[in-house]
């Protein structure tokens, strides 16, 4: 392997042989120039340097000027400023031209070195890092996997899965993917279990039933809702935890995290389902009893989501005793969208202001039909990326900005999740039974058992029964439903698609997080 190579620009070089005889012991080769032209020229001649060392305050062309000429002809090359002067506008400038770091004279050998790791070898240092912290927290979570835990501790246990997830994105790691993606399928599988053992308990008795998507208004959203301070309630429909996570940081710059929580996505883990229940605050059956008007069924002609508004009024009529100012607008295309930027400080005159924006649902409906997102979003990583790139360019982000100059809570939640599916269950079903991918709606459905969550009784689970003999299945883990029908075609175009509607960790442990303005 080469020397890795440092260029050391100080018009009082000569001081520094303690340091540069250290480096050279360390196995660094080291240039040495006394000002910033010659810095120029040897950047110029030697295109093997790996960092640059300025001294800020070097005659003729200071550190800056020399930095910014550095960087105007290699934006990527790493730079080190080290100076004498502690001024706040030369430390801000500095770090405004994105240095990689920035050290007070005198240094010493070992802040030198601990600079030239963290830049040289920080990608390296992390991977291995985090590749070892994993391997000791592996065991730990396996035991935890199979202890019987509770909702709250199930939704812990994915929560610790997630930030490895991302650490293990960032270091690169692609042994420690491969198990970590193995350790996240057991779970799976145990999540399943235990969903089964418990949901029609919930439902029927509320038996140590975690909050669950009918009662998520009353348990995390109403009792936030102040006079003084308008709430804007943002509905990411589809949105993951870990996409919560990935586009945390940038929310977080002009919004600070008061508490970040979890629900339960009721059955089916779809938005007609799952988003009625929340704004009804009803399971799906109750409202088809007491609004039969706004509820329509799978395979019923017309919009199934189409009455949140009235369904919102409904239980905030049925919840405070008094009237609330309140608003509720839904994004489903661009002009919406701006809209909702223009007009947000109107918004900002209610006491709650319910947003239901729809892109990441039809980002993942898009992937499985469009090659080209199929390529952008090949696997999680890919997809979280994509919904942060999405999301800091997005009239949504955009609105949220502005509204940041007000104070303002902020609750950002969604319906359910995705899960990327990858293993075939056959099923076999009548005309009349539904298109989707993770749960069945039909009579006389044959499937393989092993694979799914059957519920004969419809009415125990909340749900409807559109017919005297309509059962729903729900496919656990990484499941997807095929009918014998062009198996093969349909198996390779769903394979490694992003589906919701059943039993995962991804699509049932939903976020639901309070935030307030800096």
């Amino acid at each position: 392997m080469d020397k890795i190579k440092i260029l050391w620009a100080d018009d009082e070089i000569d001081l520094l042989k303690p340091q540069l005889k250290f480096l050279e012991s360390k196995g660094y080769e080291v240039l040495t120039v006394s000002n910033g032209y010659d810095a120029l020229e040897e950047c110029e001649e030697n295109n093997d340097i790996d960092v640059v060392f300025l001294d800020e305050s070097m005659p003729g062309l200071t550190g800056l000027e020399t930095l910014a000429k550095i960087k105007a002809d290699n934006p990527l090359m790493p730079v080190v400023m080290i100076t004498k002067n502690e001024a706040e506008h030369i430390m801000e400038e500095a770090l405004g031209s994105q240095i990689s770091d920035y050290l007070i004279k005198p240094v010493n050998p070992n802040q030198i070195l601990l600079t030239l790791k963290k830049i040289i070898d920080n990608k390296r240092l992390v991977r291995e890092k985090t590749s070892s912290d994993y391997q000791q927290e592996f065991r730990q979570l396996f035991m935890r996997i199979q202890s019987g835990l509770n909702f709250e501790e199930w939704a812990e246990v994915y929560r610790r899965i997630i930030n490895w997830e991302i650490k293990i994105d960032e270091s690169n790691s692609t042994e420690m993917w491969d198990i970590l993606s193995m350790q996240k399928s057991e779970a799976n599988v145990e999540f399943s279990k235990y969903i089964i053992k418990n949901y029609l308990d919930w439902v029927r008795q509320g038996n140590n039933a975690p909050v669950m998507s009918n009662s998520l208004m009353r348990a995390r959203i109403f009792p936030q809702i102040k006079e003084n301070v308008p709430t804007l309630m943002v509905l990411l429909d589809n949105l993951r935890y870990d996409q919560w996570k990935i586009i945390e940081p940038i929310i977080t710059e002009l919004y600070r995290v008061e508490e970040e929580n979890y629900f339960c996505s009721i059955l089916p883990t779809s938005t007609q389902y799952s988003r009625n229940a929340i704004f009804a605050g009803m399971m799906p059956a109750e409202i088809e009893k007491y609004h039969p008007d706004w509820w329509k069924n799978d395979m019923e002609e017309g919009g199934k989501n189409l009455h949140e508004g009235e369904l919102l009024e409904e239980q905030i009529r049925r919840v405070f005793r008094k009237p609330i100012r309140h608003e509720y607008i839904k994004v489903t295309n661009v002009n919406y969208a701006r809209q909702l930027q223009d007009n947000i400080f109107n918004y900002l005159r209610n006491d709650f202001t319910v947003i239901v924006y729809n892109f990441i649902d039809m980002l993942s409906h898009a992937r499985t039909e469009m090659e080209v997102l199929k390529e952008l979003a090949g696997d999680e990583k890919a997809y979280r990326s994509l919904t942060r790139s999405w999301f800091i360019n997005s009239p949504l982000w955009a609105a949220l900005q502005r509204a940041a100059e007000r104070d303002v809570q902020l609750i950002i939640t969604t319906d359910h999740g995705t899960i990327r599916v990858n293993t075939a269950s056959k099923v076999v079903g009548d005309r009349e039974t539904t298109t989707n991918l993770r749960y069945k709606v039909g009579r006389n459905l044959q499937y393989e058992k092993r694979d799914v969550l059957e519920i004969r009784d419809p009415e125990k689970a909340g749900l409807p029964r559109p017919n005297v003999s309509s059962a729903f299945i729900f496919a656990k883990e990484d499941k997807f439903f095929l009918y014998p029908n062009n198996y093969n075609y349909y198996h390779n175009y769903y394979k490694n698609t992003f589906q919701h509607g059943g039993i995962s960790l991804e699509e049932m442990i939903c976020p639901v997080v309070r935030l307030r303005t800096r």
